[in-house]
């Protein structure tokens, strides 16, 4: 029987500020160039007040939550935990959520008070992104908004990586894998970050455990994490750990293990301008592909040309008609 959701993800609900910054202003205000850095609220306002943010672009955020409606977009269907607060950008939140057909835990009436999230998403001309995040009231997400009805009429338990950093946090990522492995739901993970396994690598290898059906992270990642000298020797590490695997490769593409044999993904030459959310759009494209009767190397193509797509603009989303313009150009839909 086919189930309700393809993908059912877990993760930080952050509001994702866009914004164009050159070098000079990194360096002056000491930001730690082409990472995601946690700062507070303080932190992140002098920042704010830095920048001219009139042409900035907000949408509602998160690794994790841009992988879902990216899903979603492809015309697959997605759930989404997460944590917001009742306040202007927690509403705004959810509309965008809803807007984009991804189902959710929360409504405007469950939602605490606090502060929600942000990112403050800066991109440089060389299409470098760097971002400074407060996480808010998604600091606190926890068990209590895993929904585990939905988690089990799911394919796919999609956990991000950066939800390593807090304990709450580590909870709810080894309670949902728990519920997903009782009920014959895959384990999808993602590192999200390259800090999150340069910091707390320990951790993650506990959250991981006996191993996962699918785990996504770029050549960085991949060798922090095996502590391997090359993308051949890591490859062969992360057998160990994950059933399947991706590893971007940024303009190189990408290297697919699909449980038997390696499939290298070619990439689409394009001008970077923004490579915010690509590796987020990967692992959303991916997942639909997997979970609507394509194979690993044709799910690899799809998240590719997505990918491409991303960091070809500004922002990790793709527009509706881009989604299926894809589709009809890989495949006929």
């Amino acid at each position: 029987m086919k189930k309700k959701y393809d993908v059912y993800g877990i993760g930080n609900a952050i509001v994702d500020i866009l914004t164009e910054v050159d070098d000079t202003l990194l360096e002056k205000h000491n930001v730690e160039k082409g990472l995601m850095t946690l700062v507070d609220e303080e932190r992140q306002e002098e920042l704010v007040q830095a920048i001219d943010l009139s042409g900035s672009n907000k949408k509602c955020g998160g690794s994790a939550a841009n992988s879902i409606i990216a899903v979603s977009q492809f015309g697959g269907t997605a759930y989404y935990s997460c944590k917001v607060a009742n306040d202007d950008l927690g509403r705004f939140y959810l509309a965008d959520l809803d807007e984009n057909g991804v189902d959710t835990n929360l409504t405007e009436e469950t939602c605490p008070a606090g502060i929600t999230g942000k990112s403050l998403i800066m991109t440089t001309p060389d299409a470098n992104r760097t971002m400074n995040t407060f996480l808010g009231i998604t600091s606190t997400f926890s068990i209590e908004e895993i929904n585990e009805e939905a988690l089990k009429d799911s394919d796919y338990l999609y956990i991000e990586g950066y939800l390593v950093t807090s304990d709450n946090g580590r909870e709810a990522m080894r309670y949902a894998k728990k519920i997903a492995e009782e009920n014959e739901v895959k384990i999808a993970i993602t590192f999200s970050d390259p800090s999150m396994v340069k910091y707390f690598k320990r951790e993650m290898e506990e959250i991981i455990g006996e191993g996962v059906d699918l785990l996504f992270c770029n050549e960085e990642e991949a060798l922090l994490f095996t502590g391997a000298d090359t993308i051949s020797a890591a490859r062969e590490e992360l057998k160990k750990i994950s059933k399947r695997f991706a590893i971007t490769q940024g303009p190189n593409g990408a290297i697919i293990f699909d449980g038997d044999t390696f499939v290298d993904i070619e990439p689409y030459k394009v001008e970077a301008v923004d490579t915010n959310g690509a590796g987020d759009m990967f692992a959303g494209a991916f997942l639909f592909g997997i979970t609507h009767g394509h194979s690993h190397a044709e799910a690899g193509k799809i998240a590719s040309l997505a990918s491409s797509r991303i960091v070809s603009k500004l922002g990790p989303r793709l527009e509706w008609h881009e989604a299926k313009e894809i589709l009809n150009h890989l495949f006929e839909y």
